[in-house]
């Protein structure tokens, strides 16, 4: 098991406030340095702010890209690896339209938008902004890899560490760890005689890794929100959350049986006894995760079987390679079940959806990026919304 992440939260306000980016800096060289201490690699430091409107307000919010290349350049300096700059909000819809041009002005700062919460209920206006967010991204760069740094969030709250959902609700500081522990699955039912045995050993691992997790925050002295151990993977076999599934005896993840397997991986994270943030559940990047990569390619595992496991699972649909030619309309509907499902179920979901520039479905992806594996362009079935679910409206869902 591996530290995804240690994610600093902070307010860095408006002009922006370099003495607030240097104390994360420093913070964050210190909490890394004691972590690996403890025998932790830790792959990344990163930041992420209260929502971008919030901080930029009306009267500044046409100056998002300029910002975006000022806190870029800072966090740079300090050794920062990524930024989340936060969501979009519904209440002010031009914060939505600048996002592209932000993420255009730089690689390693992610953006947002929220589709639907528990407050405001679910809003069409803003899940369209999303999707058209998603297709002004996508050909930024050759491959449609921009749009790793934009999700579409639904019912998502502040302290996950993960990004590009991360984003922070106070002035004060925190923060909070992101595994990388696909492995810990694997190992747990790689010689398991009974489900039961492996769930066991799996609880036990996590609550293992959990206690030296927190004890180690206890002594930064800052706001620990907690750890998101979401079963992360890395693309290989040995920390593809696809290959857990497998090890549980279901022959390809993306037959029957796959969601009962996610639901029992999710539910061993929640019996475990480890301060819980964020999405903590079962996490299925399809472009990060080897086995989940190979099945996406074959056919076996789809849009839609990803779809019904982001009901028991923690994150949702993530990095999932779509056609070139894929129209907002088309994503409309797909981000519009996310965000049905996040407010029936109460739970967060993001979708993170990455149209691939002249490819269609079935046509091989060819990625040059470490944390992932090739696989091939995934069917969108999908068409336009018709009167009256294409209007505006925000819909109350209540939670069941």
């Amino acid at each position: 098991m591996k530290i995804r992440s240690i994610t600093y939260f902070c307010n860095p306000k408006y002009p922006l406030d370099e003495k607030i980016l240097r104390k994360a800096g420093k913070f964050l060289a210190n909490a890394k340095s004691a972590y690996e201490a403890t025998g932790y690699e830790v792959q990344t430091v990163r930041l992420a702010t209260i929502p971008f409107p919030k901080i930029l307000g009306t009267e500044n919010i046409n100056k998002l890209a300029e910002y975006t290349v000022q806190i870029a350049d800072i966090a740079q300096q300090l050794n920062i690896g990524y930024v989340s700059l936060g969501h979009a909000l519904p209440e002010l819809p031009r914060s939505y339209e600048l996002i592209p041009d932000a993420i255009f002005v730089s690689k390693n700062v992610f953006f947002s938008g929220m589709m639907a919460d528990i407050t405001r209920g679910l809003d069409l206006a803003a899940i369209r902004a999303c999707a058209e967010i998603i297709v002004k991204c996508a050909p930024i760069e050759p491959n449609g890899f921009a749009n790793l740094q934009f999700a579409a969030l639904a019912n998502v709250k502040a302290g996950a560490p993960f990004l590009p959902a991360a984003y922070h609700d106070k002035d004060k500081p925190a923060f909070a760890i992101a595994t990388e522990s696909a492995d810990l699955a694997v190992q747990a039912f790689e010689n398991a005689r009974s489900i039961e045995e492996g769930r066991n050993n799996l609880v036990s691992e996590i609550e293992k890794h959990g206690k030296k997790l927190a004890e180690v925050a206890k002594a930064l002295r800052v706001k620990f929100y907690g750890i998101d151990f979401s079963l992360a993977p890395f693309p290989d076999d040995a920390h593809s959350l696809g290959n857990a599934v497998e090890k549980m005896g279901i022959s390809k993840i993306g037959l029957h049986g796959s969601l009962a397997a996610a639901a029992i991986l999710t539910e061993a994270i929640d019996r475990a006894n480890f301060p819980h943030t964020g999405f903590s559940g079962f996490m299925q990047p399809v472009l990060e995760d080897s086995v989940l990569a190979k099945r996406a390619a074959e056919g076996t595992l789809t849009i839609k079987d990803v779809l019904l496991y982001s009901t028991v699972c923690g994150t949702g649909l993530d990095t999932i390679p779509l056609p070139g030619d894929t129209t907002a309309e088309q994503l409309v509907p797909l981000l519009l079940d996310i965000s049905a499902l996040a407010l029936r179920l109460d739970k967060p979901l993001t979708a993170r959806l990455m149209p691939v520039p002249g490819k269609k479905a079935g046509d091989e992806t060819n990625f040059d990026f470490g944390f992932f594996a090739n696989s091939k362009v995934m069917a969108l079935d999908s068409e336009a919304l018709n009167s009256p679910f294409n209007g505006n409206q925000v819909l109350q869902i209540k939670k069941r």
